[in-house]
């Protein structure tokens, strides 16, 4: 067992909370990043014990045009401040791990200004893609090259060139060696190549033991990255979209869809999230707020690695806009917020879980079994080593009356209401509150009865919640460390049907005309040629599902789309 088998990771995005400038004068250092110590013990309190931050390098202005791989960004501060502020992390028994950048750097990278300088002549002609001296760019730079997301801002390395491999892989080493971190979060690996990755996990597995290699992935099969000899974990977006969509439409059925697909990809701990600096926060994205309970219940309780993104825990909004992503990416106050934990709903939620998770081996370790399953009313299991934990969520508001089969003790406690529930005939009964939910443990795994009461929040802005007004009322209590193993004899679990009249028809698109995949590059053809390859592909291999054409045309990135075809090659 490693640490991220254990890990409940907090998302830091350094430049937008700590309000550095947009664009980098590369002046003298400014010491912001030590604004964020004080963070470390909130992410402490809250239930967290690892953490994602980045991009902290020198770059040009968002963090991902990097300037020099070496060196702390001089909006945050000098490398001695990194190196403290991961060992003020250890101290506290946080975990840490960098964002990589290793698909593209930005012009200021000294390669890049080589070759403006040498041209035809510079060593590092070939560290990029397709330099084309007799092109040009919007920089009237005399020569061309192939970019990233279409900003020639971020010119992309070639990734087959054993000196960037080698170069690259010093990085990895040279990050370990100063700063003593625990793995890195690959940016865009969705379009790395396979091969670089492999170098990569190669040297994770040389520089530390347990050094953890997560993946920024959006869409295809999860186990073409995460792997033995690739990396270890991506970013899981299928189920970030099925947790606030499955609310939002009241469909549990999409998320335990979910679910089982990722289980049928193998044994994968993914990076589990609802929310990060690119996409819009989730008390934006709820419908009805009162979903933030059964939501993160779910986040913390489903197979895999739970984070959260750095205010989120205080119900912040955060809109995405078409041209900047500032909103989702803000400076904040951690004084504003100060006790968070003991008096805000949201913050009291998430703490809570985290204490839960934490003291709770099955949420960790346990396979996952589905025990109910309704538009709005949805459970499952997570047994492991004879102890079987029960998960239960309402995203309806009205309570509900739920009775499910139960692993072979007397008595459940529910770790977020105090409530107990006998066993029964192999069931218990219990009775989960509208827009909440619980989690059920084995009594006899309780130091004491838990006597949090969780509540509907029911107000939009409960960032403003009085503090003599606490949803929560009370701290959760802990679990013992050591549980009571028991050999359990679980009965054949039942799955619900679908309620007819819940289940609304679907609208019929309009038909398309079908689109011509032309015999040209895969880099030059269109989104809609490159989904129409993918499938077609997809169809060679056998029957494509309905979910399967769902992710290939809701992909509309196309270097993904072209890493993706080019994957079945």
């Amino acid at each position: 067992m490693a640490w991220y088998d254990e890990a409940i990771f907090y998302h830091i995005y350094p430049l937008g909370l700590t309000g550095a400038p947009k664009q980098n004068p590369y002046e003298v250092p400014d010491y912001r990043l030590q604004s964020i110590l004080p963070w470390i013990s909130h992410i402490k309190s809250i239930g967290c014990n690892a953490l994602y931050i980045g991009p902290l390098f020198e770059s040009v202005g968002h963090g991902y045009e990097t300037t020099d791989y070496k060196k702390l960004d001089s909006r945050l501060g000098d490398n001695k401040d990194l190196k403290n502020f991961v060992a003020e992390c250890h101290a506290q028994g946080i975990r840490v791990i960098f964002d990589g950048v290793f698909n593209h750097t930005g012009r200021d990278f000294f390669a890049f200004k080589d070759i403006q300088k040498n041209r035809e002549n510079s060593r590092y002609k070939d560290w990029y893609c397709n330099v084309n001296f007799w092109g040009n760019t919007e920089y009237n730079d005399g020569f061309s090259y192939e970019n990233w997301g279409g900003y020639n801002l971020l010119v992309k390395l070639n990734q087959h060139n054993p000196e960037v491999q080698n170069y690259i892989c010093d990085v990895i080493r040279f990050w370990v060696s100063e700063f003593d971190i625990d793995g890195i979060r690959l940016d865009a690996a969705d379009v790395l190549d396979f091969n670089y990755m492999q170098c990569m996990r190669r040297v994770a597995n040389e520089v530390k033991p347990d050094f953890w290699l997560m993946g920024e992935v959006i869409h295809g099969d999860y186990n073409r990255w995460a792997n033995e000899n690739t990396l270890h974990s991506v970013t899981n977006y299928h189920l970030h979209k099925a947790l606030y969509s499955g609310h939002n439409d009241h469909n549990y059925f999409e998320i335990a869809h979910t679910v089982k697909r990722l289980n049928d990809m193998g044994n994968l701990k993914l990076y589990n999230f609802v929310d990060n600096h690119d996409v819009e926060r989730i008390h934006t994205k709820l419908t009805n707020k009162n979903h933030f309970t059964p939501v993160h219940i779910l986040l913390y309780t489903l197979p895999g690695i739970p984070s959260v993104y750095y205010g989120s825990e205080f119900g912040i909004e955060g809109k995405k806009e078409r041209y900047s992503d500032d909103s989702l990416r803000p400076a904040l106050n951690l004084a504003d917020y100060a006790d968070a934990a003991e008096w805000h709903p949201y913050t009291k939620l998430i703490a809570a879980l985290g204490k839960i998770r934490r003291n709770t081996p099955a949420l960790s370790y346990g396979d996952y079994k589905e025990l109910r399953l309704t538009n709005c009313q949805y459970a499952f299991a997570r047994n492991y080593n004879g102890q079987s934990v029960i998960v239960t969520v309402n995203n309806a508001d009205n309570d509900e009356t739920m009775t499910l089969p139960a692993g072979n003790c007397a008595e459940y406690v529910g770790a977020l209401s105090g409530t107990k529930a006998a066993v029964t005939n192999g069931s218990i009964t219990v009775t989960v509150k509208a827009n909440s939910g619980d989690i059920w443990i084995p009594a006899e795994s309780a130091k004491e009865t838990y006597d949090v009461v969780m509540e509907p929040v029911v107000t939009e802005k409960v960032e403003y919640v009085a503090k003599e007004e606490p949803i929560v009322t009370e701290a959760v209590q802990e679990v013992v460390e050591e549980t009571v193993v028991k050999a359990v004899m679980e009965p054949e679990i039942p799955v619900a049907e679908p309620q007819p009249e819940a289940v609304a028809e679907p609208i019929p698109e309009p038909a398309k005309a079908p689109v011509t995949i032309p015999n040209k590059p895969y880099e030059e053809m269109t989104v809609e040629e490159l989904q129409a390859a993918i499938l077609e592909r997809m169809a060679k291999n056998g029957p494509v599902t309905d979910q399967m054409k769902k992710d290939v045309t809701e992909n509309v990135w196309h270097n993904s789309l072209v890493t993706w075809i080019k994957s079945f090659n």
